[in-house]
């Protein structure tokens, strides 16, 4: 592989996480110097920007058809091998409430849940709850549902995020620890725990704030426990390459899956990069590996 496209940008809400992920990518592929990057912007659900000849495509896209298996479906006709999982997988994983389901049926622990709709006058899960868009990703739209005065508005913004219509996914909101695993090729990245002030990892804590903490969790029986489960997640939906999954920790000491990321930033604040070099790597070395994973569906 010598030309090397790295898409970036698309339509969705993560357009501007998109650029910012796409430009560190390319510049650390660049810096290697033995490939010829392409940063590749995409206006439009195609592939109309694609230069010919390209050897593998690195996708930097984040939701919307750059994560739901689009992108990746026009890359296997066309027979480029591109990074992450392929279309089928990607699909599923863009989908919280299919996620869900596959979760549960594999037998991988994940936090109980339910759905809305426009209409659902009152949360169908007793209080606190996670109100979430089921194809949306760096926490756009989401919000925590305390009282029954932050019902409308936590559904108001789950449905505009994703146009005003639609079923919401509503979960049950596991008190304890936040952390995230990094999956690349089968194999568990460290693990990170996520400190947000006053307990809330939402949009501006994950891409804007300076005050979230990213520590590692010291190695021990919870870290081994972390890294088990998020490949068995990983391998439930049939991932291949980069794949991030989320966890929340209970109080004593349950793990529950809440996503999996097939598509994960690579922006200043992003927890994949971070997680690849604490095992010695460079950004660029992570960005290299997961670009050596890259495939298309047969």
């Amino acid at each position: 592989m010598k030309k090397i496209a790295v898409l970036m940008g698309g339509r969705s809400n993560e357009r501007e996480v998109s650029l910012d992920s796409g430009a560190n990518v390319a510049e650390a592929l660049s810096s290697l110097g033995k490939y010829e990057v392409i940063p590749v912007v995409l206006e439009s659900d195609d592939l109309t920007a694609l230069p010919e000849g390209v050897d593998a495509v690195y996708i930097a896209l984040h939701g919307g058809w750059g994560e739901n298996g689009g992108v990746q479906t026009a890359l296997n006709q066309l027979k480029i091998p591109y990074t992450g999982p392929g279309a089928m997988t990607s699909r599923i994983a863009m989908d919280k409430i299919k996620t869900k389901m596959v979760l549960e049926m594999k037998g991988v622990p994940t936090a109980a849940w339910s759905l809305a709709s426009p209409g659902t006058e009152a949360s169908p899960l007793p209080l606190p709850v996670v109100v979430k868009p089921p194809s949306d990703g760096s926490s756009v739209g989401i919000s925590k549902v305390s009282t029954p005065e932050q019902w409308k508005g936590a559904l108001s913004a789950a449905l505009d995020a994703q146009g005003g219509k639609g079923e919401i996914l509503v979960e049950e909101f596991i008190p304890g620890r936040e952390m995230t695993v990094a999956v690349i090729d089968g194999k568990a990245l460290p693990v990170i725990e996520i400190l947000a002030k006053d307990g809330w990892y939402g949009f501006d804590e994950k891409y804007k704030s300076d005050e979230t903490r990213y520590p590692f969790l010291e190695d021990g029986e919870l870290s081994e426990k972390l890294k088990k489960t998020a490949v068995e997640a990983y391998n439930a939906l049939g991932c291949r390459g980069v794949t991030r999954i989320d966890f929340r920790v209970s109080p004593v000491g349950r793990l529950y899956v809440l996503e999996l990321n097939t598509s994960p930033g690579f922006t200043s604040h992003s927890l994949v990069p971070m997680a690849g070099m604490k095992t010695g790597l460079t950004f660029a070395e992570v960005c290299d590996k997961i670009l050596s994973s890259a495939d298309y569906d047969r």
